[in-house]
């Protein structure tokens, strides 16, 4: 017997998706804010090349880069309870791995913007007796801006997909909403199949985007 699908049990809980599509989106803008924020300061800290600054930072990276996101977020809700005495809700210890997580890589995006540029650029604007301030704004981060951009905005686009793991903690995004919905449906192809389609319609202009910025740093 074929299967009958049916998406009218999905659209009759309109107003729950356009609150987990909410919670989506806002934490995808967040959690990027924020790791943008971690990732400039975090990138200019590693320049100063001294090691009781930079090896933190580089623990820092190297965990959150190095260990499964999901994990992250478990470790936050049910483990740092335990190590610090701090009991967090829901929705900030899956913010808080979340920002730290785009914050690694944030890092290592700037850090490697700045790096790219050619050593004889630096060593020319210090031989015209620039400081390390005017050096940066005039010199370096012109450039290193457009190599940071196209990289930035992929790992937002994943950023805005690892959103998807605020259901394991009960963060009633698109993905814990698709899993109420299944349960007062038993509708799950109809269910995860809409869900699939919201997060293409939103992720696929851009990555479109990024792929045209990329383009423009390559020409």
């Amino acid at each position: 017997m074929a299967y009958k699908w049916d998406f009218g049990a999905v659209y009759a809980y309109l107003n729950l998706w356009i609150k987990g599509l909410g919670v989506t989106l806002g934490y995808s803008l967040g959690t990027v804010l924020g790791g943008l924020i971690i990732g400039v300061v975090c990138g200019m800290l590693l320049l100063y090349r001294r090691k009781w600054v930079t090896l933190p930072i580089h623990y820092y990276v190297e965990i959150f880069r190095c260990t499964p996101l999901l994990v992250q977020i478990v470790w936050f809700y049910y483990a740092l309870p335990i190590v610090l005495s701090v009991e967090l809700p829901a929705w900030l210890a899956a913010g808080l791995g979340l920002t730290l997580y785009m914050g690694a890589f944030s890092t290592e995006i700037f850090r490697g913007g700045i790096i790219s540029i050619d050593k004889g650029q630096w060593q020319a604007a210090r031989a015209l007796g620039m400081t390390n301030a005017e050096l940066m704004h005039h010199i370096i981060l012109p450039q290193a801006v457009k190599r940071m951009v196209p990289p930035f905005v992929n790992q937002s686009i994943i950023q805005l997909k690892n959103t998807s793991l605020l259901y394991v903690v009960a963060v009633p995004d698109l993905m814990y909403t698709g899993s109420v919905v299944v349960a007062d449906t038993f509708r799950p192809l109809e269910v995860y199949t809409s869900v699939a389609v919201m997060y293409f319609a939103i992720l696929y202009p851009l990555t479109l985007y990024a792929a045209r910025l990329e383009a423009r740093v390559d020409q």
